[in-house]
């Protein structure tokens, strides 16, 4: 086994922290794999990796030296690439995490016109509002709305989305308009979570982030539902442009709070941090920044 290939296998390891899942992925016996990797160990006159009953840990050789073998790998991978796109047409299958609401509201009308752009490209989506493991999943881009990434994540920004509260004027009628955030606890609230626990509203108050506790009369983890409970009358919710925009429009609900409204939230395509990025995967970037940008 050459050098590179005994990086991009230590690589492999590290990622899926299992010998057996690797030799699963390269069809070979597991004991191929331990051999390998032993051998490297061995090569470098250091320990990698320490194996227990249940897991493989690296160690802080091993990390430095992963951190090592992804630039390498990348920049072989991007010299090649860099080559070879120039002549090749982009192709290949594309799988695509995508948020429930935004993504059929603004990713999936996009995509046809994508596909057509580039008929050798296929694409499998999976609409799901769980944040996921790109590398474990076997997914080349997932798009994520949120205030903030985590450190070490690997994207590229495609726009922001405002957060507004609104109420329908029949609530309002009602139960009065909220003044100030803090009079949110003595109305019916519609609050967005994927867990059963209460999640704070947060509302920009004197210059600071804030955290609101309400009790929810009604919780879930998609905001279509929500906004449709709130366009019916039944409490105020906080949500996202994309989502409020068409009720607002209508009339079925009104801003409130207008002064107090948090900084918008990022939308980012969110990328595996394990390999470099194949030109289908920055094509179909490309495409949907530029298709994002125009307005809905």
């Amino acid at each position: 086994m050459n050098r590179l290939d005994a990086m991009n296998l230590f690589v492999r390891v590290a990622d899926l922290g299992s010998f057996a899942a690797v030799a699963n992925q390269l069809g070979v016996a597991r004991s191929v794999v331990t051999r390998q990797i032993a051998a490297l160990e061995e090569h470098l006159g250091v320990k990698l990796m320490v194996r227990t009953t249940r897991r493989l840990t690296l160690t802080s050789a091993g990390a430095s030296y992963l951190d090592k073998c992804r630039t390498i790998l990348d920049l072989v991978e991007s010299a090649e690439a860099d080559v070879m796109e120039a002549r090749l047409t982009p192709r290949g299958n594309l799988r695509i995490s995508l948020p429930l609401s935004y993504g059929l509201k603004r990713i999936a009308p996009l995509l046809p016109a994508f596909l057509k752009t580039y008929p050798e490209i296929s694409l499998a989506l999976d609409f799901t509002d769980r944040q996921i493991n790109l590398i474990d999943e076997g997914v080349d881009l997932s798009i994520r709305i949120a205030p903030r990434l985590d450190p070490g994540d690997v994207a590229r920004k495609l726009g922001e989305s405002r957060l507004i509260a609104v109420a329908s004027p029949d609530y309002l009628a009602r139960h009065g308009r909220p003044a100030h955030p803090s009079e949110l606890t003595a109305h019916g609230c519609l609050g967005y979570s994927a867990r059963t626990q209460n999640r704070p509203l947060a509302f920009l108050i004197d210059g600071r982030m804030e955290n609101i506790h309400v009790p929810f009369r009604l919780q879930a983890n998609n905001g279509d539902a929500l906004m449709e409970a709130a366009a019916q009358g039944l409490g105020i919710t906080v949500q996202p442009d994309f989502i409020a925009n068409a009720y607002l429009a209508s009339g079925a609900v009104e801003p409130i709070l207008e002064g107090f409204a948090p900084p918008p939230l990022g939308i980012h395509a969110m990328l595996p941090s394990n390999r470099y990025l194949p030109h289908r995967v920055r094509v179909l970037i490309d495409f949907l920044a530029k298709g994002l940008a125009a307005p809905a």
